[in-house]
């Protein structure tokens, strides 16, 4: 079975959790992006230890990216933040085909790199056959 690197805004947490929950339970090997839930720390940070920790937490998902098989942008209701299109970039730049949960009606640059649109995780685990 392959892998697959989920992608997607620290707003959806909840679902991607559960999403990667569900496809580990049909045997996929799934890597989530680090979406730490730390706002009120987060504000009483200096400015050069956020930018470490968000340097540090980039390339982890880089990294996550480039040991996957392939990318699904976890975009529910279209929405990519910053970050999940750096990480659309990373997967285009690196060959990973990419599959979204919604049409990204807001950003046609984001929209023509998805290959496909899957909303059932059924469906993408066909794909990873």
């Amino acid at each position: 079975m392959k892998s697959v690197a989920i992608c997607g805004s620290r707003r959806f947490k909840t679902e991607i959790h559960a999403l990667a929950e569900q496809l580990r339970g049909m045997g996929v090997v799934v890597h989530v992006p680090p979406l730490p839930s730390f706002e009120e720390e987060w504000k009483e940070l200096p400015r050069d230890q956020k930018e470490f920790i968000a340097l540090g937490l980039t390339h982890n998902h880089f990294y996550k990216i480039q040991m996957a098989d392939v990318v699904y942008i976890y975009n529910k209701g279209g929405y990519s933040g910053f970050s999940t299109t750096l990480e659309i970039g990373y997967a285009v730049a690196t060959g990973k085909p990419i599959y979204a949960l919604e049409k990204d009606e807001g950003e046609i640059c984001r929209h023509v790199l998805f290959q496909e649109i899957i909303k059932m995780p059924e469906e993408l685990v066909k794909r990873l056959q």
